[in-house]
C-alpha cells in the first residue's frame, strides 16, 4: 500500500469523484433538519452570551466573580484557553505542510477555520475585561498630541498585538489555500450568481502551470513563516505571566509550555471536528481510521511534554527552597481548588495515556472522550494558574479565594456556541476538505 492509499478509500477512484463528494454539501444537497437544529441551538447560546456580555458591561466587572486579590479570573482564563486552540490551528497546518505529510490534506481546512473562529473568541476577553472596553483602542499606538502612547509593560498590549498580528496572517494563510477551490467552486454548474461570488473570490485561478508554482511557494513560504510566529504570539502569553514576580508565574518554562499546550489542545479540537464532519458530511473515504491514529499519537506525545512540564513546575518550587513557591504548589494539591487540580491532571496527563493502546487510539468514542477530557483539563490549567497564585501570594492578610458568578459562566458557554455557529456557517460556504490537496493524494493512489 502507497502512503497516499493510506488516506484515502477505494471508493473514491477518480478526481471527479472527490470533487463531487465534498462540494456535494455546499452545491448539491439541501440543509438538513440537523444542521437547522444545531445552528438555532448555537444562536441561542450565542445570544445568551452576548446578553451576559451586555449586563456585565452595564453592571461592571463587579457582576463577575473577580475580586481585589483575584483581579484575572474568567476573562484571562478564557483568553489563553481560546487563543491556545487558535494557536493550534495554523501551527498543525504549517507543520504538516512543511514536513510534507499526506494525511494534512483531509484536515488543514477546518483546522485552519478553527483558528480564525478561535481566535475571534479570545480577543473578545481582554477588551471586556478592560472594564471600559469603549476604550479599547488605547492599547494601539495611534497618533495623539498629547503624546498618550500605551504602556509597553503591560500585558495588555502585548496581547492586543498577538491577537492582531496573528489572525491577519492566519487570514491570509488560509485564504491563500482556499483560492484553488474557490475556482473549482466557480466552475461547478447552479446558481450563476453563487459563480460570480465564488470567481470574485477567485481573483482570477485558471490552474496553469505558473499558478501553481506561485502557489506551491507562497504557500510554503507561509508555512515558514507561521512556525516562529505561532510560537512567538502563544510565548507572549505565556509571559504575560512568567514575567511577573508572583510566586508560580517567574518561569522560564512558561513560554515552551504554553505552546506545547496550545498544539495539546488544538489536536484534541480537530479531532472533535473530524469526528462529527466525518459522521455528517459523509467523509468516511477522505478522513480515515489511520487520520485519527495519527492525530492521538500526537496527543499521547504533548500529553508527555505537559506532564514534565507540571512535574518541572512542582521539583523547581522544591529546589528554589522559596516558601511562597513551595505553599504554592502545596495549596495546588490540598488547598480548595484541589479537587480541579486532580481533575486537570486526569485530563491532561492520565487519560490520554490509554492511547498508548493500538485498540484506544482505533476506537473513535475512546478518542473523542480522551480529547474532551483535554479540552476540560486545558481550561482549568489556565484559570488555576490564576486562581492558585493570585489566591495565596506573598503576603497572608492578601489571600483571598475565588468564586466565579453565573454570568461569568453564560460568557464563555456564550463564545463556546458562537464558535459552533460560525462553524456550522463556514461548512456551508467553504469546502470542508482541501479539493486540490486530496485529489493529489486520489491521482498518487491510482497510480
Amino acid at each position: 500500500m502507497s502512503d497516499a492509499q493510506r488516506w484515502v478509500l477505494p471508493s473514491v477512484r477518480t478526481m471527479g469523484e472527490l470533487t463531487d463528494l465534498v462540494c456535494a454539501p455546499l452545491i448539491d444537497r439541501r440543509v438538513g433538519k440537523e444542521w437547522w437544529i444545531a445552528a438555532g441551538l448555537a444562536l441561542a447560546g450565542t445570544i445568551v452570551g452576548a446578553i451576559a456580555i451586555g449586563y456585565s458591561l452595564l453592571r461592571g466587572v463587579g457582576s463577575w466573580g473577580n475580586n481585589t486579590m483575584v483581579v484575572w479570573g474568567f476573562p484571562i482564563a478564557n483568553y489563553v484557553w481560546w487563543i491556545g486552540i487558535g494557536n493550534a490551528g495554523t501551527l498543525i497546518s504549517s507543520l504538516l505542510l512543511l514536513t510534507r505529510q499526506k494525511w494534512r490534506a483531509s484536515i488543514n481546512r477546518f483546522a485552519e477555520a478553527m483558528t480564525l473562529f478561535a481566535v475571534s473568541m479570545a480577543g473578545i476577553f481582554p477588551i471586556i475585561h478592560l472594564g471600559r472596553f469603549m476604550y479599547f483602542y488605547w492599547l494601539a499606538p495611534y497618533p495623539s498630541t498629547m503624546g498618550t502612547w500605551p504602556q509597553w509593560r503591560s500585558a495588555l498590549v502585548w496581547d492586543f498585538w498577538a491577537i492582531v498580528s496573528y489572525l491577519l496572517f492566519s487570514i491570509l494563510f488560509f485564504y491563500v489555500g482556499l483560492l484553488p477551490d474557490l475556482a473549482t467552486l466557480r466552475d461547478r454548474p447552479g446558481s450563476e450568481a453563487r459563480r460570480r461570488i465564488y470567481g470574485a473570490f477567485a481573483l482570477g485561478w485558471q490552474g496553469s502551470a505558473r499558478q501553481w508554482a506561485a502557489h506551491g511557494t507562497t504557500h510554503r513560504m507561509m508555512a515558514a513563516i507561521a512556525v516562529p510566529l505561532v510560537c512567538s504570539v502563544h510565548s507572549i502569553v505565556g509571559l504575560d505571566f512568567a514575567a511577573s514576580l508572583m510566586p508560580g508565574w517567574a518561569e522560564s518554562i512558561f513560554p515552551p509550555y504554553f505552546v506545547v499546550g496550545a498544539l495539546f489542545s488544538g489536536f484534541a479540537v480537530v479531532v472533535l471536528l473530524a469526528a462529527v464532519i466525518r459522521r455528517a458530511f459523509g467523509f468516511q473515504a477522505i478522513i480515515r481510521p489511520a487520520h485519527f491514529d495519527v492525530m492521538a499519537k500526537v496527543i499521547l506525545a504533548a500529553s508527555i511534554v505537559m506532564t514534565i512540564s507540571y512535574a518541572t513546575e512542582w521539583y523547581q518550587a522544591w529546589w528554589s527552597g522559596e516558601a511562597a513557591e513551595t505553599r504554592a504548589v502545596a495549596f495546588e494539591f490540598t488547598g480548595p481548588y484541589a479537587w480541579l487540580y486532580w481533575l486537570m491532571l486526569l485530563g491532561n496527563c492520565i487519560a490520554p495515556q490509554l492511547l498508548w493502546s493500538p485498540r484506544a487510539r482505533a476506537s473513535l468514542p475512546v478518542l473523542c472522550a480522551v480529547s474532551v477530557g483535554i479540552l476540560v483539563g486545558m481550561w482549568l490549567e489556565r484559570i488555576l494558574i490564576i486562581l492558585v497564585t493570585l489566591s495565596r501570594g506573598y503576603q497572608v492578610s492578601s489571600w483571598w479565594i475565588y468564586a466565579p458568578t453565573i454570568v461569568d459562566f453564560l460568557i464563555l458557554f456564550g463564545t463556546l456556541c458562537a464558535f459552533c455557529l460560525l462553524m456550522l456557517l463556514f461548512a456551508r460556504i467553504v469546502p470542508l476538505v482541501s479539493i486540490h490537496e486530496t485529489r493529489e493524494l486520489v491521482a498518487e493512489a491510482a497510480k
